[in-house]
């Protein structure tokens, strides 16, 4: 099984080389006052993210995107944002809270993820699985993408309105598992719930034999659940490329959200055929909806809120709780801006 090291000690460590990376960071595009036009990034393997499909769209004009490989997690992708190895990453919103209150210099700048009825996060087990509530899950194994993100915040927040204490929910142990293993490491018993979520569940779903306990979107409603980040430095220097950048993922999203549902998928197929690094499409034939709940990706404070409170209680954030408008901005986003649209 793969490793469950600390999400704590990885955020340290992401840190703790902002020191040594801040200067590499500013690059040649600060050297001449000129702002950079590519944008380096991670992928995810098999789907098309929103700034894949802007560029593919031609809504991000000059601004060119430099891929330079896949992630399997958020938190991941904002500390290689952070450590100066990408100038843009995407994370769960209380990951993002977490990485910013150790210190580390970024921001949220528009929502590219979210749950609504047709795209969730679920909590699946076998059909013949006892698992039906909170208590259930005592002792239990729970496959997820990532530790310290999306997934395990809505599982403890179920468990504790299930009346599981702190200790209880303690003996729940997270599994972390790539996305495309997790159905599988579910029906070979070797985790007793998977947490599967937009495409990959669609086809889980698909397959049979597995049943829903909960989702997201029935224990919160509909809800932007991440965001794009970029180091404050980076958006200092390059304002005009973060504005392009922000806004194209906004008229991506709409654009998703106002075409057809066959459309999208075509779009998405080609998009990945067509860049050429060996993957299958079949994912896509499962894509509903980006999930993501405001026009154009813009952020709420209930977007951060809700996980800033949910980390005081638990105790991950000391001190005092930071501000959810402290922790992003719409400014770079058109949509936001009255009469600007996506």
């Amino acid at each position: 099984m793969p490793s469950t090291r600390s999400p704590r000690r990885a955020l340290t460590a992401a840190v703790a080389l902002l020191a040594l990376t801040t200067a590499t960071a500013c690059g040649a595009d600060a050297a001449d006052g000129a702002q950079t036009k590519e944008l380096r990034y991670q992928g995810s393997v098999g789907q098309v993210t929103l700034p894949e499909l802007a560029a593919d769209l031609g809504y991000l004009g000059d601004v060119r995107l430099n891929w330079i490989g896949n992630v399997t997690g958020g938190p991941a992708d904002i500390q290689a944002t952070a450590t100066g190895q990408s100038d843009f990453g995407g994370a769960f919103n209380g990951a993002i809270v977490k990485l910013q209150a150790a210190n580390a210099p970024i921001t949220a700048v528009v929502s590219y993820y979210g749950s609504d009825a047709q795209t969730f996060q679920g909590y699946y087990v076998l059909d013949g699985s006892p698992i039906r509530g909170p208590r259930d899950l005592i002792g239990k194994r729970v496959g997820m993408n990532t530790l310290g993100a999306h997934a395990e915040a809505v599982l403890r927040t179920w468990l504790a309105r299930g009346g599981l204490t702190a200790a209880e929910i303690g003996k729940v142990e997270l599994v972390a598992l790539p996305p495309v293993n997790t159905e599988q490491s579910l029906r070979a018993r070797q985790i007793d719930v998977a947490v599967l979520g937009g495409v990959i569940r669609d086809r889980a779903v698909a397959n049979g034999g597995i049943r829903t306990v909960f989702t997201d979107y029935e224990l919160l409603g509909a809800f932007s659940a991440g965001s794009y980040v970029f180091r404050d430095d980076f958006l200092t220097r390059n304002p005009d490329t973060v504005r392009t950048f922000v806004t194209a993922v906004g008229k991506a999203i709409e654009w998703a959200r106002t075409q057809p549902r066959e459309t999208v998928v075509a779009r998405l197929k080609a998009i990945i055929s067509k860049r050429g690094r060996n993957e299958d499409t079949t994912l896509v034939d499962y894509w509903k909806s980006s999930g993501v709940a405001e026009p154009g990706g813009v952020i709420t404070d209930r977007e951060f809120a809700t996980w800033i409170d949910w980390l005081a209680d638990t105790g991950e954030l000391k001190g005092e709780r930071p501000k959810p408008s402290d922790l992003y901005t719409n400014r770079f986003n058109a949509a936001a801006t009255p009469g600007g649209g996506a």
